[in-house]
């Protein structure tokens, strides 16, 4: 870190220095000099807006301003569609970044496959393997590495048993477009098995379809909701229909929670893109070689509990939980 802290001090001198010489500061790269070099420039692809990403985003961007490292940012908003996110990459790699975040699954398989000659860095993504982004989490083997947002499925589960003690039936609502989702849902049926809950399934392809997929699913004694883009973003939907019917929602990040499930042991997606922008900073500053910098996993996760939301929904959230959640909102 005091490495890092140190070029970039260099970098802020030598760019003070043009200044006075009366050179431009506009930071485009065009022009630039071998002195300037530390300043970088950095396009950020992000699916759709909604608290996890938003946090992930805003975590990568912290890492550089701790790190002192000036940086031009081009964050654009791909608003859920794969289209828009695949223009966006291709208009990246013909660009003049030095490096492209991908924000979610969707938008780091458009990066991945349109940029091939620079780094690039993904975050918010569940299984980089399945989703064709890397060769192996422990050698991804090109230009494409970053951070998984994998969630302890499992115990998300028992924290759906501690507050629903009662539940047999879990309904799960969940975009068929996204191998994100899939990863999740293929687990989720394995950790049921012990735990002696039922998964029931439905499918979205927008965020307009969420209510009526949740009522397709009949009596359930809970809904989970996995790091799903569509749904989270279109989260007040589910939500709607939980609290009329009364079913608890337990969701896979504190993101869910704060849209107004009731509780999660899940990631806090701010740190993860702080975790992905430290990776970064290493490539850019270090020569690190994505072709063999592993993919990382968060090694925290995070109660986060609603108890409005849980009143709303006709639960109780056992006082233990309550006791050791860091954020209740």
């Amino acid at each position: 870190m005091k490495k890092r802290k140190l070029a970039a001090g260099l970098a802020l001198a030598a760019a003070s220095a043009l200044v006075l010489a009366g050179c431009s500061s506009s930071g485009d790269d065009k022009g630039k000099t071998d002195d300037s070099a530390k300043s970088y420039s950095i396009g950020v692809i992000q699916l759709v807006q909604h608290p996890a990403l938003d946090a992930a985003t805003k975590g990568f961007q912290d890492a550089f301003k701790d790190a002192g490292v000036d940086v031009k940012w081009d964050v654009k908003n791909a608003n859920g569609e794969q289209a828009t996110a695949v223009t966006m990459a291709q208009g990246f790699a013909s660009g003049g970044s030095d490096l492209v975040l991908a924000v979610a699954t969707p938008a780091a398989q458009a990066a991945a496959q349109a940029i091939t000659d620079k780094p690039v860095l993904f975050t918010a993504v569940t299984d980089a393997v399945s989703a064709e982004l890397v060769k192996s989490n422990d050698k991804p083997g090109g230009n494409v590495t970053g951070t998984s947002d994998a969630a302890p499925i499992e115990d998300q589960l028992k924290l759906l048993k501690e507050i629903v003690p009662d539940a047999k039936t879990v309904g799960i609502v969940y975009s068929s477009g996204e191998v994100n989702s899939e990863v999740q849902v293929k687990a989720a049926k394995e950790a049921a098995k012990g735990l002696g809950l039922e998964i029931k399934e439905a499918t979205v392809t927008t965020a307009n379809d969420i209510a009526q997929a949740a009522e397709s699913l009949g009596d359930v004694d809970a809904f989970y909701v996995p790091t799903d883009n569509t749904v989270v973003s279109g989260i007040s939907a589910l939500v709607q229909v939980a609290e009329t019917k009364q079913i608890p929602i337990i969701g896979a990040e504190s993101g869910t929670v704060e849209g107004g499930a009731v509780a999660t042991l899940g990631i806090d997606y701010t740190k993860l893109g702080h975790q992905t922008g430290e990776m970064a900073l290493k490539i850019l500053q270090d020569g690190a070689d994505p072709a063999t910098m592993p993919v990382e996993v968060s090694k925290e996760f995070t109660y986060v509990v609603n108890p409005d939301a849980a009143k709303r929904m006709g639960v109780t959230i056992p006082k233990d939980i309550l006791d050791k959640a860091d954020t209740v909102g």
